[in-house]
C-alpha cells in the first residue's frame, strides 16, 4: 500500500494510496480521510461509492464531506469505480461501460472477468487492507454512494447482512435490470441470463427476501436521469410489499449533480455516525 498523497483538512488528513490488487489484477487507487480523532484512537469508517465516469477524486473534492467527518469522528474510504490501466479492457467511446463503469459487480464474461471484480474488491479486499494498515475500528463500517455507486451501496448492504451498520444513497440506480445503464453493463459483464443479473439488482434482492436493512435514500425531483435510469418507485413498491424499512426523501428541485450531494451529505453522515456508535 503506497502512500502517494497527504493533504491536511479540518484537523485531519486526506490521504491517497495505490496498491496492487489481487482481486482486480491491476494497480488500484483509493483515498481515505482520517479525522483528527484518528491521531489518538481508532475510528469507524464510511465507504463511499461513486458513480459512472468518476474516480475517487470526485467525492473528495466536490461533496464537502470532510468537514462533517471531522466533526463526527468518521473516516471516509473512497475507492475508484473500476479497475484501470493499459491492460484493463475498456470501451473508450462509451462512458457507461468499461473503465469508470465497474458497476460494483463480479464480471463472469471475457474479456471483463479477469479485472472487473469490483464487488469482491469493495466488500473484501479493500476493507481488509485499510483495517489492517490504518487506525480504523475493524468491522465497524457503513456504506453510501451516488448513482451507480448508490446501486453499489445498496447491493453490498443487502448481500452482506450485518457487515455494514447502515446504508444510504443519493439518486441510486435502484432497478438496474430495467434501465439502459444496467442492462448494457450486465449483458457485457454477466452474459445474457437475467436471473444472474438479479443477484446485483437492489429491487430484485429485496423482492427475493433480503434481510431487512434500513435504507435512507435522497432523490432529487429535477434529476435528469430519474425517469429513464434510476427507478426509485420500483424499489419503493417492493419495499412496501415486503414492509421493508425504506426512507425515500424526495428533494424538490434538486438534480443529479454534486450540488445535490453537498446539500445533504451532512445529514447522511450524521445518520451513519449514530448507527456506527451503537454497540
Amino acid at each position: 500500500m503506497e502512500h502517494i498523497e497527504a493533504i491536511k483538512e479540518f484537523g485531519g488528513w486526506l490521504n491517497r494510496y495505490r496498491h496492487d490488487s489481487a482481486t482486480c489484477h491491476c494497480s488500484m487507487t483509493f483515498s481515505v480521510y482520517l479525522p483528527p480523532q484518528a491521531q489518538t484512537e481508532k475510528v469507524p469508517a464510511i465507504y463511499w461509492l461513486s458513480g459512472l465516469t468518476c474516480t475517487d477524486d470526485n467525492f473528495r473534492v466536490k461533496a464537502g464531506a470532510q468537514r462533517y467527518a471531522a466533526e463526527l469522528g468518521l473516516a471516509l474510504v473512497i475507492p475508484d469505480t473500476s479497475p484501470r490501466g493499459l491492460d484493463v479492457p475498456d470501451v473508450p467511446e462509451r462512458y457507461d461501460l468499461g473503465q469508470g463503469a465497474g458497476f460494483y459487480i463480479n464480471a463472469t464474461q471475457a474479456p471483463w472477468s479477469q479485472h472487473y471484480q469490483m464487488y469482491d474488491y469493495i466488500t473484501r479486499e479493500l476493507p481488509a487492507l485499510v483495517e489492517a494498515e490504518l487506525p480504523l475500528i475493524p468491522g465497524r463500517r457503513s456504506i453510501s454512494g451516488h448513482s451507480m455507486g448508490g446501486h453499489g451501496a445498496l447491493i453490498c448492504a443487502l448481500k452482506e447482512p450485518g457487515v455494514y451498520r447502515s446504508v444510504s444513497a443519493f439518486a441510486p440506480i435502484c432497478h438496474p435490470m430495467a434501465c439502459g445503464w444496467g442492462q448494457g453493463c450486465f449483458k457485457a459483464y454477466l452474459g445474457h441470463d437475467r436471473e444472474i443479473w438479479a443477484a446485483y439488482d437492489a429491487a430484485r434482492l429485496i423482492e427475493a427476501g433480503a434481510a431487512a436493512t434500513p435504507l435512507l435514500i435522497d432523490q432529487g425531483t429535477a434529476d435528469e436521469f430519474l425517469a429513464g435510469q434510476l427507478h426509485p418507485m420500483s424499489l419503493e413498491r417492493v419495499c412496501t410489499a415486503r414492509d421493508f424499512p425504506l426512507t425515500l426523501r424526495w428533494q424538490e428541485g434538486y438534480d443529479h449533480s454534486y450540488h445535490f450531494i453537498a446539500t445533504f451529505i451532512g445529514e447522511h453522515l450524521t445518520w451513519h455516525a449514530k448507527a456506527l456508535r451503537e454497540a
